[in-house]
């Protein structure tokens, strides 16, 4: 006979913002039932709240009103607002036996210790991945970092696979390095995309043109990365030692002084890190 599959905890999602909105139909996907979507109590917070409980079959409170009967009660807030937030809900209702996650990529569970305080269990489950407004992405094979204590962590891990997703453990310690890593690989990475279009403009090309352009080798450039690692990946004149090249481009680059430090600062990191024939000479020309 096969042992009884665990029954899937009720969800409220605290925050109707683009995480929690994502997370909500995400889980609502999954099999959760999300029992309530609780917002500020201001006409805007209340408004997405009522949109996304009508979406995932849920009901919308302002955090003065919600009734808080969700086993599992999940902070999609603001880093900056999850202690608080906390703190507010915390004599709302009792809080032994319940499950409370925030998912801040760069704070440990501790911020919701004023529950744990209370008798939750408390953990930190953040998704390494991109939430903008108009696009709910899939988390099939997204990455997980899970910290807590172990009766939060284990339901977490078990929600994260439902979704698709994987898990891994970080230290809270390393969080502020592991959320600085997904900002090079996401934010950051858009800095760098809106600055190739800077330079594109330069070239007599409309941004919305370059973006079109840019894509396929973009594209290939992430096939290529996965596939051979990035000393595989990496092209152009500085791993062939092209050193006049360099300087062309610096000095074109002088024009535009904020995209002329984006391709010193990343040549620099290339020398450091990724093959380069003539290193000594590509030096030189960066001025180094």
């Amino acid at each position: 006979m096969l042992p009884a599959m665990a029954a899937k905890q009720e969800i409220a999602i605290v925050g109707p913002g683009r995480l929690g909105t994502a997370l909500a139909v995400e889980l609502q996907q999954a099999g959760y039932k999300i029992s309530e979507i609780i917002s500020r109590n201001t006409a805007a917070s209340r408004r997405k709240a009522r949109a996304l409980a009508r979406q995932v079959g849920a009901r919308a409170f302002a955090y003065t009103n919600a009734p808080l009967n969700a086993e599992v009660m999940w902070f999609c807030v603001p880093d900056r607002e999850i202690a608080t937030t906390a703190r507010n809900l915390s004599l709302r209702t009792k809080w032994e036996g319940k499950i409370a996650f925030h998912s801040s990529g760069a704070l440990a569970s501790d911020e919701l210790d004023v529950l744990r305080q209370r008798g939750a269990a408390v953990a930190s489950l953040h998704p390494m991945m991109t939430f903008v407004s108009g696009s709910v992405p899939s988390l099939e094979g997204v990455p997980f970092a899970v910290e807590g204590e172990a009766r939060a962590v284990r339901v977490a891990k078990r929600i994260a696979r439902d979704l698709g997703g994987e898990t891994f453990t970080i230290h809270p310690r390393n969080k502020a390095a592991y959320h600085a890593w997904g900002g090079f690989v996401s934010p950051l990475l858009v800095a760098l995309l809106v600055t190739a279009e800077q330079v594109a403009r330069a070239a007599g090309l409309s941004a919305a043109d370059a973006r079109k352009k840019m894509l396929p080798i973009l594209k290939q450039t992430l096939s290529n990365y996965a596939r051979f690692g990035p000393a595989g990946a990496f092209s152009g004149p500085i791993i062939r030692g092209d050193a006049e090249t360099v300087r062309k481009h610096l000095r074109v680059l002088n024009k535009l002084p904020q995209a002329r430090d984006v391709y010193l600062a990343l040549a620099r990191a290339a020398l450091r890190s990724l093959p380069v024939l003539e290193p000594k000479e590509v030096q030189k020309a960066l001025g180094l």
